[in-house]
């Protein structure tokens, strides 16, 4: 990772732990992704971007395998989403084979955007929905 990602990383990242996903996390139909925190133990929300398709909900993370949710998947992939006030079940799955950029094109634009202006490590996450 070069000098500029890595700058690049630290101030979204810190932009949104402090700002960003406090705000977000509170309003009602902000899609959200719950981990299991693999150090604590402990629900983490983080407010994402992405799409229901089917029994499928589609996102990007934009730092890749440096995304805190991410890491939380690696060690549990059990996971929530919240889409459009509802919560539903399922397993995430991290796909590194996917290009992640053709799946921002069919994903919402505003979110999309963002990731590709921000990341530096694209990677795509699916999550198979249970209920």
């Amino acid at each position: 990772m070069s000098r500029l990602d890595d700058v690049r990383f630290r101030a979204a990242t810190a932009f949104q732990r402090h700002v960003g996903n406090p705000v977000l996390r509170r309003m009602p139909f902000q899609t959200l992704l719950e981990t299991t925190g693999r150090v604590s133990g402990l629900p983490r929300r983080t407010p994402v971007g992405g799409r229901r398709d089917g029994d499928v909900f589609w996102l990007v993370s934009e730092f890749g395998e440096r995304s805190q949710y991410v890491r939380n998947i690696k060690a549990d992939p059990r996971v929530r989403v919240r889409v459009k006030g509802r919560w539903y079940s399922g397993t995430a799955r991290l796909l590194p084979d996917d290009d992640p950029v053709a799946r921002l094109r069919r994903l919402p634009r505003f979110n999309s955007s963002a990731v590709r202006a921000l990341g530096t490590d694209l990677l795509t996450v699916r999550v198979d929905l249970a209920d």
